[in-house]
């Protein structure tokens, strides 16, 4: 089911997973998506992962939208980063630090056992089984909390846990990645003496990143050591990557708390790029979408060729029901922004929502090329198969609801949409070989599922 902090259709939206059990309903797990905040990630992680002998298309990295300071690997070389995570760095450098921290546990292929178990979990599983263990652990002293932060045997059996000795090659392969890109390892050191300073706290105090990362004096000197020795130790960072993380955060904030918060955080004295987003994106949550776009209005003034701008445009636009006053900004967002998956999807979207057949051929070119970037957006599927239902494409609507049952694990749906979609075409087409792949796969984890 999909929850929206905006609407179900939106750029900037989350995907509420639904889970079994108490302690999964406390911490239902949700992602953020938004296509600046993805590529800010992605520019600061991918010479981090060259440098590991990583290819970077083949790292995953999601937000989960949660307030707590966490980072971790899972299900292979996916990368999961908390909204607190994000919000709490104080420096481009102390992200990056993370980041290249948990390359380091990619590349060294720590937690070996749990990645084996979990490399063909959907992203739903993987998430509610970690946050639910989390939860358990986090619940108040017990057993729960033994494991995740207990001696270290017990350590390493919770689920998540690493090793000081893990942790400790991690933090040396951070190091490597960093100089091999000429970055000061700096950032590592400040943020683990962040989240280092619960290491004397009561256990239910102490961050879920220092309950699964644990962090020791000795971790940190052998850490501060080697960044002392670095070429590279006094290197700042970019002004652009200071302005890309002011940015993440403004628009991180704006989204997730009321508008009060936000003008209080930034005032309507704070004439900053970032402070006008995030006021811009209060004020049409609110919704007052003249001081909403009064604000948009005023930074496409100044940088006309931001894409993300126009998105915001749309989208405010969109949000307070101007579906035609809408596709002007996002068209010049994708024009600006060639090949972004999520605005092509939210272009798609806004086309669709016109309820003109003819918008609705146009979407389904459009969403078809952002799934050949991001075949995983399960709000993409949607979509295409809204386009389809309205220009009378029966079995192009049948495979798209298969894939998205696939994606989300419905594995029943799956089969059942595919099988439908095989009366369409023709026996041993490409269309007809997908549906084939889909049921086959979609009968095996079911089978899998029921052994389990």
């Amino acid at each position: 089911m999909i929850k929206r902090i905006l609407t179900p259709v939106s750029i900037f939206l989350v995907l509420l997973l639904s889970l079994e059990g108490a302690v999964a309903k406390q911490t239902a797990p949700s992602f953020i998506r938004d296509a600046e905040i993805e590529h800010t990630l992605r520019s600061y992680a991918r010479p981090l992962f060259r440098a590991a002998g990583l290819n970077g298309d083949d790292v995953e990295i999601y937000i989960i939208n949660s307030g707590d300071l966490n980072a971790f690997v899972a299900g292979g070389q996916r990368l999961f980063m908390f909204r607190g995570l994000l919000e709490r760095v104080e420096t481009p450098d102390q992200l990056k630090g993370v980041i290249a921290h948990e390359t380091g546990h990619i590349a060294g292929g720590h937690l070996a056992r749990t990645q084996d178990a979990l490399k063909n979990a959907n992203i739903k599983s993987i998430v509610g089984m970690i946050l639910g263990l989390a939860a358990a652990a986090a619940g108040g002293g017990g057993a729960g909390a033994a494991v995740a932060i207990g001696s270290q045997d017990a350590a390493t059996k919770s689920f998540l846990s690493y090793s000081r000795t893990q942790e400790s090659s991690a933090d040396q392969a951070a190091i490597t990645y960093l100089n091999r890109t000429g970055q000061s390892g700096r950032g590592m050191v400040e943020f683990l003496d962040i989240i280092g300073r619960g290491e004397y706290q009561p256990q239910n105090t102490i961050s879920s990143y220092y309950r699964s990362h644990p962090v020791s004096s000795e971790r940190v000197a052998a850490l501060s050591q080697r960044v002392n020795a670095s070429p590279y130790k006094d290197v700042p960072p970019s002004d652009e990557d200071v302005i890309a993380l002011k940015r993440m955060q403004a628009k991180l904030f704006g989204f997730t708390r009321p508008l009060q918060k936000t003008l209080h955080k930034y005032p309507v004295s704070d004439n900053s790029v970032e402070a006008r987003y995030a006021r811009a994106i209060g004020f049409f949550r609110y919704p007052d979408l003249k001081k909403a776009l009064a604000e948009i209005d005023s930074l496409i003034a100044e940088y006309p060729a931001d894409p993300y701008f126009h998105e915001l445009r749309g989208q405010a636009l969109y949000e307070n029901g101007d579906i035609l006053g809408a596709l002007p900004s996002l068209e010049t967002a994708v024009t600006l922004a060639p090949g972004e998956p999520l605005i092509l999807s939210f272009y798609g979207t806004i086309l669709n929502a016109t309820g003109d057949p003819l918008d609705s051929e146009k979407a389904i070119a459009i969403l078809n090329e952002s799934l050949s970037y991001d075949p995983n957006n399960g709000q993409t599927w949607d979509q295409l198969a809204i386009a389809y239902s309205r220009t009378g494409d029966t079995g192009m609507l049948s495979l798209a609801s298969a894939e998205r049952s696939l994606l989300e694990g419905e594995y029943q749906k799956a089969a059942f949409h595919a099988e439908r979609a095989q009366d369409f075409f023709k026996i041993g087409s490409p269309i007809y070989l997908r549906t084939q792949d889909i049921i086959t796969i979609a009968n095996q984890a079911a089978a899998e599922a029921a052994r389990n």
